[in-house]
C-alpha cells in the first residue's frame, strides 16, 4: 500500500469514526492534556493499522479493536492515567460531541468511573455489539461478558434511582 492510499483511507476513517475515537478518549482520559495525548495516540495507531486491515471484519469493528486496545494500553502505560478519575465539576475538553441531554452526560460520567474493562464493555454495548463480538474484542468469554454487563446495568440502575431520589 502506498502512502497516498494510506492517507486517503486514514482521512476517510477519521471523518467517519471521529465520534468513536472521542467516545474512548472521553471514557479513559479526563484532563485536557491527557485527552489530547490519547486522541493523538489513537490516530497514530489507526494510521499504523491501516496496512494490516484485511477486510475480515467491518471497518467499525476493526477500529473499535484498535481504539479500545490503544486506550487500554495507554491507561496501563502510565500510572498517572490509570489512577485518574473525573473531577467533580470538571468540564470535559472534548466538547464537540457533548450532548445537551443531562441524562447522557450523567451516563458518560458513570461510565468514566468504571474500571477499564467495564468501560469498554459499556461503550461496546451502547454501540450495539453482541456478546460474541464483545467477547472477541476483549478476549473474555461470552458468558463473562453477559455477567459483567448484567452487573454494570444493576449498578447504573441503582445509581440512577439514588439520583432521582436525591433530586425529589
Amino acid at each position: 500500500m502506498d502512502s497516498i492510499k494510506q492517507e486517503e483511507i486514514f482521512q476517510d476513517w477519521l471523518a467517519r469514526y471521529k465520534a468513536l475515537f472521542f467516545k474512548f478518549v472521553r471514557a479513559y482520559a479526563f484532563k485536557k492534556t491527557d485527552q489530547d495525548d490519547l486522541f493523538q495516540e489513537i490516530c497514530i495507531q489507526v494510521w499504523k493499522s491501516i496496512p494490516n486491515f484485511r477486510n475480515d471484519s467491518a471497518v467499525s469493528t476493526w477500529l473499535y479493536r484498535v481504539t479500545m486496545n490503544t486506550a487500554l494500553s495507554w491507561v496501563r502505560k502510565g500510572k498517572k492515567h490509570a489512577n485518574s478519575k473525573p473531577i467533580d465539576g470538571y468540564e470535559p475538553v472534548v466538547t464537540t460531541y457533548q450532548s445537551d441531554d443531562d441524562r447522557l452526560e450523567w451516563l458518560y460520567e458513570q461510565i468514566a468511573q468504571l474500571n477499564k474493562v467495564d468501560r469498554a464493555l459499556c461503550l461496546l454495548m451502547l454501540d450495539g455489539f453482541n456478546y460474541k463480538e464483545m467477547s472477541a474484542m476483549l478476549g473474555i468469554s461470552s458468558n463473562n461478558v453477559g455477567v459483567k454487563i448484567n452487573r454494570i446495568k444493576k449498578k447504573l440502575i441503582e445509581k440512577s434511582k439514588k439520583l432521582v431520589n436525591d433530586e425529589l
